[in-house]
Formats: structure tokens, C-alpha cells, sequence
């Protein structure tokens, strides 16, 4: 895939470039939004940038793409390009984008590295970055077919539901009374709303359930301003000023965290904290069609209180045909449940089992890890991160 000469000096220059792609990448960022600015106001996530999360997630999969070009030169890393495809075209992004991102990242790049830049270094990871961006637009497009293209739909809040202190649910139908496309359980949407600033703030909610035909429902966990975290623009902008008879602006469901089982094949679904959103989901899905194998649920949180969709987490999984659910509270832990974060050595786990994780880093490192120790394959432990995978950095 990579040629063989940029392979040589992609291979000899990768440590260089890999240590620098922090700054590189702030530089580039710095770059691209002071020279395009309704960038940052209107598609890129303010808090992220703040945070430098979204820098961080660049980085990693610009190394771990390069790395895998090396170490597999007869394939992608399509797992990779498919998680980024799907967030990019729930965002709406567009093959000309990529142009301006080249314009910025090599500039950077050659701010940070100077002389070092020779033009056949240049032309190496000019190679490689056209790879990745090729790569990522033949699978957009291919998304945009399935879904109609790139396009925001009014959406009418029918419902709020209050959750938990932090949590509420959104129910809506189109404005324009058309059909709704059906989604696969596990998939999100992208929410854009105007901000008092008139910026226009995009962010993914999972879909939390399928509430009726031709309606969609999503649950948001209102980010509050601790651990370093900035506060969450979007999520206390909906949890403050949007109710029922409002007005929101949806895209198509994406998202490859979905499910693929026969319903011979036994399931384990762990979330964490509001990583409970998709898992209602496919519990919802799989009790309509009737999973007849064994599926553990699993979940964490800080209190029954935090738990959203407590009540739909417990009634769906009733309805299987063979389930076993397992919670565990950091506090006030009920009869049934257990004091502390998850832990699965007590758990059984199915031969053939395959694994749904979503919620915290730390949590889905742990959980994956155990459950390769209980002999489920890796291949089958499937994740989904909220903002930008972090996880890609810390592998590149």
C-alpha cells in the first residue's frame, strides 16, 4: 500500500515525528482555526480543543495509521478507519476538508521539525496522510449513500424525561412529518445546537432506545466543570433551555459499535456511567427478537441514584430468554448488587461469548483484560468511546 521508498523513510523518520506529533498537532490546530475560525465556532468540539483531548486523539491514530502501514503493508487498519468514518459522517464532513487539514498539519510539521523536512520526507508522510484521508473518504461516501448524505433534520421534542440529576432523556419526531430511517442498536446521532455565542456546537448521543415508529431517543449526561474537565457546552445548554415543544437539529444514526450476533451466540454487554445508553438499546433489541443465548449484563456506577435507565437496564434484560445482570455501586449498593467497581472474576462468562463495552477508559481497559483472561477472544470484545479514542493515542 505505502511505496516502498516512503516505507524506508517513514520507517527511519516514524520515532522523530512520533515524539513531536503533540506539538505538531497543537500547532496545527492553532493554525487552522486562526486561519479558519468558524472551524472551532461551528464543528469542532470547543471542549475537547480546551482540554487538548481531540489533539491527543489526532496524534494517536496519525502514528498508529503509519505503524500499521509498516507492519502490515498488504492491509488497513479498517477497524480504526471505520470508527473514524462514522464520526466523521455524523459531522457532516466533507472530502474538501481534508485539503485544508493538509494545508495546516504539514505546515505544522514543518514549523516544528524544520530542516528535517526534507522534500523526501515531505513526500513520505504526504503519502501516508493521503492514504488515511483517501481511505476515510471512500468509506464517508459509502455512509452518505446508505444515509442520504451529509444533512441536519429538524427534530420536535415530544418528551423529556428527568433520568437522574444528571441525566435526561429526549424524545423527538421530524418536523416534516416524513419516515425515519431505522438504526442499529449501539448507533448515536449528532446533536447541533446554537449556543448564546451564535456558535452552532455539534456532539453524539447514543440512541437510547426506539420509543415508537418514526421517533428517535437520546439521554444526556450533563458534563460538569471538575477533575480538569471543562464544563459541557452542549450538555448543559440541553439540560438548561431545552423542553418538550423545542426544536433540535439531528443527524442520520452512525456509529459501527452495533450489534452482530446470531441469537445462538451468548453476549456480554458492561457499561459504565452513562455508557448505559447504547446497552439499553441492544437489551431493548434483543428482548423484542427473542436472543435465546445467555447475556450477562454488566454495569458500574457511583450510586443507584446515578444509574440512568436503571428501570429499562433491568426490565429488558427480565425479558430474555436467559440472562443474568450484575451492578456494582462505588456507594449505597442495594441487596443483589455489589460495593466497589466492576469486577468480573466472579462472573462466568459463556465459551463463545462476544463483548460490548462502553463507558470510561480505565473501566473497558480493565474489562477487556479480564475477559481475555476468562479466554474471550480480543476479536470479539467490541468497544465505543464518548469523544475523541483516547485509545488509539495510547496505543500509537
Amino acid at each position: 500500500m505505502l511505496s516502498e521508498q516512503s516505507a524506508v523513510t517513514v520507517r527511519a523518520t516514524l520515532p522523530a515525528v512520533g515524539a513531536a506529533l503533540g506539538e505538531i498537532t497543537e500547532r496545527f490546530y492553532a493554525g487552522m482555526f486562526a486561519a479558519r475560525p468558524e472551524l472551532l465556532r461551528d464543528l469542532f468540539n470547543r471542549g475537547n480543543q480546551a482540554a487538548g483531548t481531540q489533539r491527543e486523539a489526532l496524534a494517536g491514530s496519525i502514528a498508529a495509521f503509519a505503524t500499521h502501514l509498516l507492519d502490515h503493508p498488504d492491509d488497513r487498519p479498517d477497524a480504526m478507519l471505520q470508527r473514524i468514518a462514522h464520526k466523521h459522517a455524523s459531522l457532516g464532513i466533507t472530502p474538501d476538508q481534508y485539503a485544508v487539514v493538509h494545508e495546516h498539519l504539514f505546515a505544522a510539521i514543518a514549523e516544528v521539525l524544520g530542516e528535517a523536512v526534507t522534500p523526501e520526507v515531505a513526500a513520505a508522510w504526504e503519502e501516508v496522510y493521503w492514504l488515511m484521508a483517501n481511505a476515510l473518504i471512500a468509506v464517508e461516501k459509502r455512509l452518505y449513500e446508505e444515509q442520504g448524505g451529509p444533512s441536519w433534520r429538524a427534530w420536535e421534542v415530544v418528551e423529556r424525561v428527568t433520568e437522574t440529576a444528571d441525566v435526561a432523556s429526549f424524545r423527538l419526531r421530524p418536523v416534516d412529518g416524513g419516515p425515519v430511517r431505522d438504526f442499529r442498536p449501539g448507533q448515536y446521532v449528532s446533536v447541533r445546537v446554537t449556543l448564546d455565542d451564535g456558535a452552532r456546537q455539534i456532539r453524539q448521543y447514543s440512541l437510547s432506545g426506539a420509543p415508537g415508529p418514526g421517533e428517535r431517543q437520546f439521554s444526556v449526561k450533563r458534563v460538569h466543570d471538575e477533575d480538569g474537565t471543562p464544563e459541557g457546552e452542549v450538555s448543559g445548554h440541553l439540560h438548561a433551555r431545552v423542553r418538550a415543544g423545542d426544536v433540535l437539529e439531528l443527524s442520520e444514526a452512525y456509529g459501527d459499535l452495533v450489534l452482530d450476533a446470531e441469537p445462538d451466540t451468548p453476549l456480554l454487554l458492561a457499561s459504565a456511567g452513562i455508557g448505559v445508553t447504547p446497552m439499553t438499546a441492544m437489551l431493548a433489541h434483543l428482548a423484542d427478537g427473542g436472543h435465546r443465548a445467555p447475556v450477562t449484563v454488566v454495569h458500574g456506577d457511583r450510586s443507584p441514584a446515578d444509574h440512568a435507565l436503571r428501570a429499562d437496564h433491568e426490565g429488558y434484560a427480565a425479558k430474555l430468554a436467559d440472562s443474568s445482570v450484575h451492578f456494582w455501586y462505588e456507594q449505597d449498593a442495594p441487596a443483589g448488587a455489589s460495593t466497589g467497581y466492576v469486577d468480573l472474576t466472579d462472573v462466568p462468562v459463556a465459551p463463545g461469548t462476544r463483548a460490548y463495552l462502553c463507558g470510561p477508559l480505565p473501566f473497558m481497559r480493565t474489562v477487556r483484560e479480564q475477559l481475555i483472561g476468562k479466554g474471550v477472544a480480543p476479536a470479539d470484545i467490541h468497544y465505543e468511546v464518548f469523544g475523541p479514542d483516547l485509545w488509539l493515542a495510547e496505543r500509537g
